[in-house]
């Protein structure tokens, strides 16, 4: 069963944009305050992509990766500095108050 391909439209047609919707919920877990705009700009890019506006939907997507990609990265590191110093209060524990 071939699936017949079209090309897309010649001249201005419409771009495809990527919008970093996963990403920018994703993020929702990890910094919620740099998610939210994550989110604002990811819709954004649709909107702007459907008025014909393609170099701002392109800003869009490039600054709703930025704060998803941020929020990401800043829940990683924070989850990483709880794990060593939650590892390091245990073995603070083990070692220094086993004997009361």
């Amino acid at each position: 069963m071939a699936q017949n391909w079209t090309p897309p439209p010649a001249g201005g047609g419409s771009a495809t944009v990527p919008n970093y919707m996963v990403p920018a919920i994703i993020s929702i877990f990890c910094c919620w305050p740099l998610a939210i705009a994550a989110i604002i700009f990811a819709v954004q890019v649709n909107n702007k992509v459907q008025a014909g506006d393609i170099a701002g939907a392109q800003e869009a997507s490039k600054k709703a990766k930025l704060f998803s990609f941020i929020a990401i990265g800043i829940g990683v590191l924070g989850g990483v500095i709880w794990l060593i110093l939650f590892a390091l209060g245990m073995a603070g524990s083990i070692i220094g108050g086993g004997g009361r």
